[in-house]
């Protein structure tokens, strides 16, 4: 049996084809039990069964295996669960022979409180408090519910019973229930045999739920389920589900398919199995064989199922989880209140809902062959998610906002510490660090980014040609390069394996020398180091208009092209020439990467730089190349390539801004540039703090306080972020009436003086002025807290309380979110805390019984020569460490096998900028390993080497003094 631990991937000496599962939960004893009947064929001699189980009691016993040919049992001599590895290892006395049978095992388990596996949920019901029962399969714990082949390639059918339901509980799984039987105030529960697919995405979910439902156009039954009471709250998700899921089957069937396989519209989609729906599919992949492609087809197979429910589940680590038939999603991704939800949230909830759907194809129907192939399921479902979105919501210009999943992927991509998007898995407990921005963000970026070298037409169609050949199977990253080099013609598998299989990017450095425009590209390090990779990048630009777009093919290190001969016209000095594109005109700026469509930075020699500025406030320039350059150039700075100085200068470019996209990404670039003034020039922080609030009024005037009639979804977003930027600045006007519009909330929580979307800008004002010596404006939000049962609303709060400036209120913050009274997997929003809360913070987290006994010697050394005040302070101090010697502990306990640890590393490292800080977070985390971080820890490390080199930097800028008070006291 040794032989099989320490293994990557499960033997392939059996394949399973059908799961017949019973499940027994207990949700007052918090425990279940059940049997699986697994169809197998054996096609290997062995004597061994190997599978997945974890966490789970086998009933050795019980366990058997039937030989299809046979009325021969195998009984196994020995069956042991290797819990490091998640295996279960089944030896039997003779080898089995070759053919089809049915392996039958027992087994109890654990209704856990992590958020994965078979676990439970808490809420509240007339005062009571109750357990509900959840899965969360994905990646690999399916096999903490039923021994399993736990391997998304491992596709199968599941035959799914649940036994001893209590009569008023609803029970819910993949497929529609196909029988139900009563027994007293228990029920059984039998579900339709679901089609071919992995284990990762079985779901069951038994509690007590109301719910809204709806169908779509050609019949499949829409549900949001959500807590008692809560009802109304599912509404908006559901009619956009619907949508989603009538805009996906307009653009990806053809209508020939619809009539004649489903009948009039409206008229409901005959469904009796799953089998009927497969062989229907399957004809549809025949007949469209021949059919014109008048039409885009991304997935080329209508939504298979008959019913598709959406569950808000109150304990839960993900934001959303895609499984077949039923999504479960964390109650603030998915629930939306009309009075006390904000637009950010409307908009979260679309974006999420279009995202889980988006996997019904990408990732349910075509499955990643293995966990090196996440992005495949992610990056796809990213993009798929704006462009339902943009389909049914025009308004929200959300093209603009997936610039935010641009940066994300640039900001992780440009650390050392980073990793491809095709990256080796080596074993399960590496592939929940891999669930980040680069397999997600990244994923989706480069999608988009060789959508627009390809065209979205030829695109579409190979995108269907890809869903229709691996419809219900697996695929790797280059069967969707094959399709795609296939529908184009072009060497799409030699151009995309340079973004996939090596991490990082380029920065393009673009420069003017004798009328010829020189190209070089180098590895962009956000340390400022310089990589050794070489990319083959997609090059666009534009010259003085936006009626002249160029691309070509940047391949080698560097390219230099005849500006007249390639653009048509000559390049003048920044502020001089036109912006025609005519015989001998002068282009007055040239913008490369155009609308950002590549992942790439941009690095400007200064004239072209300055050219570029001048076009900003000019307004020349579209909001997404404003939104470019202005992160390129943060980029830039933060690696020591471009000044602080001048990244201040560019900023003043901005002032008379309005779009959400380019303002709100100021907003996050000036929380920064503030932190790392406050490290490097402490003297200077409230001239630049002066800078920036000018730079925001212009917006903040025109927005005011009050919601417009009529006014956009954007403006509504905006106002919000602009206030809270200027209540973080300590802008007096602004804490002012924030605190006016508080005090009359707490009064009365439906007054129209604090809408939903200002209410973060009144929150974080309040906490401005909120310290020991003046609890009020915490006590009221914590108040508020308590109060609401809205889970976007106490999110909110969360963030907002540890804003606070002064410290002893940070650490009161950080005390309240581990409490009962902060679910799980929110206790990660009250880690954002303000630059002075950082020390706090990280002594909060790490502290520990060796910290206390190293004090406390300490104390004992120099005791005799400490003041009664000092004493006090340190007898203060010996008691916080007491109280809290069991946070890391605790932390790693709670959290520590799941998704969320590594943003309390992340949270609480990432703000440090001191080389003390690096040597100091590397001993503690060497003396505390713990496998599912490591890259984590490695990766918040080198964000704290970042910040100590620029603040290095910062301080060497002779200039920076004059500049920041220039531009802190401009008139304009």
């Amino acid at each position: 049996m040794e032989q099989f631990k320490g293994q990557l991937r499960l033997p392939k000496f059996a394949v399973p084809k059908r799961y017949d599962v019973r499940l027994k939960p207990d949700l007052v004893a918090c425990k279940f039990g059940g049997s699986v009947d697994i169809d197998l064929d054996i096609v290997a001699d062995t004597k061994f069964i190997v599978l997945n189980a974890a966490e789970l009691s086998i009933n050795a016993g019980a366990v058997s295996f039937a030989h299809g040919g046979s009325s021969k049992v195998f009984k196994p001599s020995k069956a042991e669960t290797f819990e490091d590895d998640g295996i279960l290892v089944l030896e039997f006395g003779e080898m089995l022979p070759i053919g089809s049978g049915v392996l039958v095992i027992e087994f109890e388990g654990i209704l856990n409180d992590k958020m994965k596996g078979f676990y439970r949920s808490t809420y509240e019901h007339n005062g009571e408090k109750k357990n509900m029962a959840v899965t969360q399969f994905e990646p690999v714990d399916a096999r903490r519910c039923f021994p399993c082949w736990d391997e998304p390639a491992c596709k199968a059918t599941f035959k799914i019973t649940l036994d001893g339901v209590p009569s008023e509980l609803v029970a819910l799984s993949n497929m529609p229930i196909q029988e139900e039987k009563l027994n007293g105030h228990l029920k059984t529960v039998s579900y339709v045999e679901t089609p071919i697919m992995s284990t990762y995405l079985v779901a069951i979910v038994v509690g007590l739920f109301d719910y809204v439902e709806d169908h779509t156009s050609d019949g499949v039954k829409v549900r949001v389920y959500c807590q008692v009471g809560k009802a109304d709250q599912g509404k908006f998700a559901l009619h956009f589900a619907v949508k989603t899921l009538e805009w996906c089957t307009e653009y990806l069937t053809e209508d020939d398919y619809e009539t004649e396989h489903q009948g009039k519209k409206g008229g409901g989609r005959p469904r009796k199995t799953w089998k009927d729906t497969l062989k229907k599919d399957m004809l549809y992949l025949e007949l469209t064989e021949d059919l014109s492609q008048n039409r885009a087809q991304y997935f080329a197979v209508p939504y298979p199922l008959p019913k598709l429910d959406m569950v808000a589940i109150p304990d839960f680590s993900f934001a959303g989880m895609e499984n077949y038939g039923l999504v479960t999603y964390r109650e603030m991704a998915l629930l939306f209140d009309e009075q006390h939800s904000a637009a950010a949230n409307k908009q979260r909830v679309t974006i999420t809902v279009a995202h889980e759907l988006a996997h019904q194809w990408f990732g349910n129907l075509v499955t990643k062959e293995w966990w090196t192939h996440l992005w495949l399921n992610e990056g796809f479902a990213t993009w798929v998610s704006y462009l339902a979105t943009d389909s049914l919501f025009p308004e929200w210009k959300i093209w603009t906002q997936f610039l935010n999943e641009v940066t994300a992927g640039l900001k992780l991509d440009g650390l050392e510490e980073s990793h491809p998007i095709e990256v080796e898995i080596n074993h399960a407990a590496e592939i929940d660090e891999i669930l980040d921005a680069i397999s997600y963000k990244k994923g989706a970026t480069v999608i988009r980014m060789l959508q627009s070298y390809l065209g979205a037409e030829v695109f579409q169609r190979s995108i269907a040609s890809y869903i229709k050949k691996h419809a219900y199977s697996n695929a790797k990253t280059e069967d969707l390069w094959a399709a795609l080099e296939e529908g184009s013609g072009e060497p799409v598998n030699k151009l995309m394996n340079s973004w996939t299989r090596q991490k990082g990017y380029p920065v393009i450095s673009v420069k003017v020398k004798d009328q010829k425009l020189e190209f070089n590209q180098t590895q962009f390090y956000s340390s400022g180091s310089q990589g050794d990779g070489q990319w083959i990048v997609p090059i666009t630009l534009s010259c003085g208009s936006y009626d002249a777009r160029k691309n070509f093919l940047l391949q080698a290190k560097s390219e230099t092209l005849d500006i007249k001969e390639f653009l048509g016209c000559s390049v003048g000095k920044a502020g001089c020439g036109g912006t025609s594109n005519k015989d001998n005109a002068l282009c007055s700026w040239i913008k490369v990467n155009v609308d950002q469509t590549g992942f790439y930075r941009v690095k400007y020699e200064d004239e072209l730089a300055a050219a570029l500025r001048n076009a900003i406030e000019e307004k020349q320039l579209s909001e997404t190349d404003r939104f470019g350059i202005l992160d390129d150039s943060f980029a830039l700075s933060m690696a020591r390539k471009q000044s602080f100085a001048s990244l201040l200068t560019l900023l003043s470019a901005y002032r008379e801004e309005l779009e959400y996209i380019v303002l709100s990404n100021l907003i996050a670039i000036s929380y920064n540039l503030a932190r790392i003034a406050a490290d490097a020039v402490p003297g200077l922080l409230d001239h630049i703090k002066q800078f920036f609030i000018g730079l925001f009024q212009y917006s903040a005037e025109r927005l005011g306080w009050q919601p417009k009639p009529g006014e956009s979804h954007l403006d509504a977003m905006l106002r919000g972020e602009i206030l809270t930027a200027l209540a973080v600045f300590g802008h007096e006007l602004t804490l002012d009436e924030a605190s006016r519009r508080f005090h009359a909330f707490i009064e009365d929580r439906n007054t129209p003086l604090l809408p939903p979307d200002i209410r973060k800008a009144a929150y974080v004002a309040v906490m401005q002025r909120t310290s020991v010596s003046d609890r009020s404006g915490y006590e009221s939000l914590v108040r508020v807290y308590r109060e609401s049962d809205l889970s976007q609303e106490k999110t909110r709060i969360l963030g907002c309380l540890a804003s606070c400036p002064d410290p002893n209120i940070t650490l009161e913050v950080l005390h309240f979110i581990l409490t009962p009274e902060v679910r799980s997997q929110d206790a990660v929003f009250g880690l954002a805390v303000s630059n002075e809360g950082r020390e706090t913070a990280w002594k909060w987290m790490k502290v520990t019984l060796t910290s206390l006994r190293h004090f406390t010697k300490c104390f004992h050394v120099h005791g005799f020569f400490l003041s009664f005040s000092t004493f006090a302070a340190v007898i203060h101090f010996s008691i916080w460490i007491i109280r809290n010697q069991d946070n890391w502990e605790h932390i790693s306990k709670t959290w520590g096998s799941g998704l969320l640890i590594p943003r309390f590393v992340n949270e609480i490292v990432s703000p440090f900028a001191s080389f003390d800080k690096v040597k100091e977070v590397d001993e503690f985390f060497k003396a505390h390993p713990n496998p599912k971080i490591t890259r984590t820890v490695k990766q918040s490390i080198e964000r704290v080497q970042i910040n100590a080199k620029w603040v290095q930097s910062v301080q060497s800028e002779r200039n920076l003094a004059d500049v920041a008070t220039e531009l802190a006291y401009r008139k304009y």
